[in-house]
């Protein structure tokens, strides 16, 4: 299926309007009901996308350059009125989720689902979690970014209307980087470090998921701490502090692991320069990472750092450090799982499909989000190396999830689509005696399209571009199929499940939302230069250096005027020489097809030079 990034995104915020905005009203909540994850969601697939493309900006300027964005959203109005909307809906967002104290909340609410044990209690559904954390840091930064913009524009407006936004843009901007400075502190609070021994359960389960070779336990253990060396010292150097006591990260008899848990981490120490609530109230969650929510969490602090959010007055001076916390655990998880994924000689412990958590859990789900690490990591490092074997585990990936097969009946592959993974949040069971909790996660398909994209933007040969690119197709062609066909919610997702057959489904926020990432990545992904490998470029040259002596011998043939058609063709040709000498170096089979029209033409004429003359 061919990827249309921007007419997809459009199509996405037209059915995204008709969804949310009808009647004069915005309405909020889908499928699971308003909660402070699926409203950030609900507002990120418009936020996101003007904020990480400049041809989808929704400020007053950019929507008057840009008709079919302004087309789409003329459901709000024009002019200020698209703006004054969404000020209004983040005003909104922000009343529902700070509290009678000021305090910025992060519940998953609705989001908490039975995991065997009981359905969550009252309080349960008031804890906070990670993807609340993440998505509302993402949220705020799209969202600073707008209000930045929106105020610039206001200033050279003298309307009545205009400066009365202008006033609420201006008490917006530090509500929203509040919530920014509380949503970075409850990630830093939720980053775990575990060194289980390797008897344990826990260090067993290691011992066992890197020993691919079947060598002596005492041989994997020297060589895992080995390898894990630096990433020890960097732990113990930059991300220490606050963690609790029985962390040992120097003896090399305990295994190790890093990431983020579901929510800020049991006995997790206080951070005493902040003064929100959130930098000291207790946490529940088990001290051991998730593969999910260490995914998430990356997802969320690559924004703060990514080349568009290093913008001056993006970031109050209290929060720089925050965010060069944040990019010290991201840069150590990320280490640490991209080293794991691949440890020893043979086969790599991501190759050994499923891949097994240090709680005994193995799912394709975790193989396929170990994976986005390992493609994350290669594409920081813009580094191929081991890329062709790490494609070859995405494809396998997208077989076993029957994205590239055809499912067959009561198929255990469909569990991973719907309902999706459920994790077990360990911990939350501590709160008021009540049942583990469980948080379903349903983005396997479009976790795969994203990373397959992302792959392909590193890839350097034509056969290795192609395979990611179909694979990608293949997963949007399976969301497509799984997207809503009939009611109010036409085009958005997911159509999986009982929900999903009425006549008027509900939207899920949650997979639209994702699904809105990977039309942006889509988007950067084709809007970067195509695939130029020094070999292309030296058949592109050779055919380059051929046209142009022929066309130099052609002049010589020249006794014509400068009005005759000869002259003109000769012209003609130069140019495209021209061209094809300019586009060489990015688009070698553009500057080949340019050079292979002006052999033609050269050939073309000099037949019918010698033509004339017998």
């Amino acid at each position: 299926m061919r990827i249309r990034p921007r007419q997809q995104l459009l199509d996405l915020w037209r059915a995204h309007l008709r969804t949310t905005f009808h009647d004069d009203k915005w309405v909020w909540g889908g499928r699971d009901g308003r909660n402070s994850v699926s409203d950030a969601e609900q507002l990120m697939c418009l936020l996101y996308p003007s904020s990480e493309l400049a041809n989808f900006a929704l400020d007053p300027d950019s929507i008057a350059t840009a008709d079919d964005v302004a087309a789409v959203m003329a459901v709000l109005g024009d002019d200020i009125r698209v703006g004054g909307t969404l000020v209004t809906k983040l005003e909104e967002f922000l009343d529902a989720y700070t509290d009678a104290d000021g305090e910025p909340t992060f519940a998953g609410g609705s989001y908490f689902r039975d995991a065997g044990f009981g359905e969550p209690s009252a309080a349960q559904r008031e804890l906070e979690v990670v993807d609340s954390y993440s998505m509302s840091l993402s949220l705020c930064i799209a969202s600073l970014r707008f209000l930045r913009g929106i105020e610039r524009y206001l200033e050279h407006e003298v309307r009545r209307e205009a400066r009365r936004l202008n006033e609420r843009v201006k008490a917006l901007i530090p509500r929203v980087s509040t919530r920014l400075t509380c949503a970075m502190v409850g990630l830093i609070r939720s980053f775990v470090m575990d060194t289980p021994p390797f008897s344990s359960p826990a260090g067993q389960e290691i011992l066992d998921l890197v020993n691919q070779t079947g060598a002596p336990a005492k041989e994997i253990i020297a060589e895992f701490s080995a390898a894990l060396g630096t990433i020890r010292v960097q732990a113990e150097t930059d991300v220490r502090s606050g963690h609790p006591e029985g962390i040992d990260l120097r003896d090399d008899n305990r295994a190790f692991e890093c990431g983020w848990t579901w929510s800020i981490g049991a006995n997790v120490g206080a951070r005493a320069d902040i003064t929100a609530r959130i930098a000291t109230q207790p946490g529940y969650a088990i001290t051991q990472p998730y593969l999910y929510f260490t995914l998430v969490a990356l997802d969320g602090i690559k924004d703060l750092y990514s080349q568009r959010t290093s913008e001056p007055d993006l970031f109050e001076p209290h929060q720089v450090e925050l965010v060069e916390s944040l990019k010290r655990r991201a840069e150590l998880a990320q280490k640490y799982w991209s080293t794991i994924s691949r440890f020893g000689s043979g086969r790599w412990p991501l190759e050994d499909l499923p891949w097994r958590t240090s709680d005994g859990k193995q799912s394709d789900y975790y193989s396929l989000a170990v994976t986005a690490f390992l493609i994350q990591d290669l594409l920081e490092k813009e580094s191929t190396t081991d890329l062709e074997r790490t494609v070859a585990v995405l494809r396998q990936l997208a077989e076993r999830g029957r994205i590239i097969s055809r499912p067959v009946p009561d198929d255990p592959a469909d569990r991973l689509h719907h309902p999706g993974l459920l994790l077990t949040l360990k911990g939350s069971e501590e709160v008021e005696a009540g049942p583990a909790i469980g948080y379903h996660v349903s983005d396997y398909t479009t976790l795969l399209l994203k990373r397959s994209l992302q792959a392909a933007r590193l890839a350097r040969d034509v056969a290795t571009r192609e395979e990611l690119l179909q694979l990608a197709g293949s997963a949007l062609e399976h969301m497509e199929a799984r997207a809503i066909t009939s009611g109010r919610s036409t085009g958005l997702w997911d159509n999986l499940g009982p929900e999903g057959d009425t006549a008027d489904a509900a939207p899920s926020w949650f997979l639209t939302e994702r699904m809105m990432e990977c039309l942006v990545v889509a988007h950067n992904t084709y809007a970067g230069p195509p695939l130029a490998s020094q070999s292309m470029r030296n058949t592109a040259l050779g055919k380059i250096s051929e046209a142009d002596h022929l066309f130099i011998q052609e002049s010589l043939q020249v006794s014509d005027s400068v009005d005759s058609p000869r002259y003109k063709e000769l012209e003609a040709i130069e140019q495209s020489l021209d061209r094809a000498g300019e586009v060489m170096a990015k688009r070698p089979h553009t500057a080949e097809a340019l050079a292979t029209d002006a052999l033609l033409r050269l050939d073309a004429l000099a037949y019918a030079r010698e033509d004339a003359t017998r």
